[in-house]
C-alpha cells in the first residue's frame, strides 16, 4: 500500500476527527456543534481515503481487503497484505516451505487481522502496535509498541515462515490449531 498525499492527509483528519469525539465523550460534556465538527473531520478523512461514498474507488489488489472480509489460505512470498476497515483470516495451515524462509507483511489499519497456524510450523512473528490490540500464542500482548513469537521448534538455519505485522487502531490475533 502506498503511503499518497490522500491517504496520509485522510488519516490524519479521521485520527484528529476521533480524537475530538473521545475528548467530548470522555469529559462528558457534549456540546453538539464540537461533535458535528468532529463527525465532519471524520467524515471529510473517509472520503479522501475512498475517493467517494457512490462508487468506492480505491486502487488495490486481491492481497488488500477494504471496506470488506476476506480469507486467505494461498500466499506469495515477500508481498504485503493489508487489511482496512474490514477483517481477513489468513490460514497458514496447508503452507508449504518449500526449503525456503516465507516472509510475509501484513499491516492493519482500523480492522482486524486473524492468523491461523499448525502448531508444528516454524514460524517468527514480529508486530508493531499503535492504539491497536494484538494477542500472540505465547501469550505476548501490545498495545503500544512491539511483541514477538517464535515458535518452539524454530531454528533459523532451516525453513521457516516469518511474518512482520503493523497494526494501529486495529486487532491482530495469532491461534494455533
Amino acid at each position: 500500500m502506498k503511503m499518497g498525499s490522500a491517504l496520509f492527509w485522510g488519516l490524519l483528519l479521521i485520527v484528529l476527527g476521533l480524537s475530538l469525539v473521545f475528548k467530548i465523550v470522555f469529559n462528558v460534556d457534549f456540546p453538539l456543534f464540537r461533535i458535528f465538527i468532529a463527525f465532519i473531520l471524520i467524515f471529510i478523512g473517509i472520503k479522501f481515503l475512498v475517493g467517494s461514498f457512490g462508487n468506492i474507488h480505491v486502487n488495490s489488489n486481491d492481497n488488500d481487503v477494504f471496506f470488506g472480509e476476506k480469507k486467505y489460505r494461498h500466499f506469495d512470498d515477500r508481498k504485503d497484505y493489508n487489511v482496512m476497515f474490514g477483517k481477513a483470516t489468513y490460514d497458514f495451515r496447508d503452507i508449504d516451505l518449500d526449503n525456503e524462509v516465507k516472509k510475509v507483511k501484513i499491516s492493519t489499519v482500523f480492522g482486524g487481522t486473524e492468523i491461523k497456524l499448525p502448531e508444528n510450523l516454524p514460524v517468527k512473528i514480529t508486530v508493531e502496535t499503535a492504539f491497536g490490540g494484538a494477542n500472540l500464542p505465547n501469550g505476548n500482548t501490545a498495545v503500544f509498541g512491539s511483541t514477538y513469537y517464535e515458535s518452539p521448534n524454530l531454528d533459523t538455519s532451516k525453513p521457516y515462515l516469518s511474518i512482520k505485522a503493523d497494526v494501529v487502531f486495529g486487532g491482530f490475533d495469532v491461534r494455533l490449531y
